[in-house]
């Protein structure tokens, strides 16, 4: 029995180190756009937006509700900034190009409005973060776009 205690201990370390590099293959489909926004907020500040709903989803980027599992929207508290952080887990990869293209107009709007009207705002728009992963999209507008989109993709790894 004491020349077997190794080799199981062995064999077990050995499966569990198998077990933990395999087990995340299809986490990130379990994951909500709502968890990957919470990492984000923890590793970006957001405290000069305030959280959005549906209807200011709709309103800023023309989607349908019925092409959106989960979400997560934040903008800037005021109109003459143009900070934005949104996350969208598509209900299907099939809508994923349509939702990037809602977006692109959202984009596309913001930097003719601050173009000429705030020209520090209009460099964080051409700095934009818009990508996809999966059925997950980001969009965001920050001087931490960057750090934003580490996250993201730390995220759903």
């Amino acid at each position: 029995m004491k020349r077997f205690l190794p080799i199981m201990l062995a064999v077990s370390v050995v499966a569990q180190m198998l077990l933990g590099c395999s087990g995340n293959s299809g986490a990130s489909e379990e994951l909500t756009a709502v968890e990957v926004g919470r990492y984000i907020q923890q590793a970006a500040s957001l405290d000069d937006m305030k959280q959005g709903d549906w209807e200011k989803l709709q309103k800023l980027f023309h989607i349908e509700a019925e092409k959106v599992e989960d979400f997560v929207l934040y903008t800037a508290s005021s109109n003459v900034k143009a900070d934005e952080l949104a996350v969208i887990k598509a209900k299907d990869a099939n809508e994923v190009d349509t939702l990037i293209e809602n977006i692109q107009k959202r984009i596309d709007a913001q930097s003719v409005k601050f173009q000429g009207y705030r020209p520090e705002e209009y460099y964080l728009i051409e700095r934009h973060v818009l990508k996809t992963k999966g059925r997950f999209i980001l969009f965001a507008v920050s001087e931490e776009a960057d750090r934003m989109e580490e996250v993201f993709d730390e995220a759903l790894k």
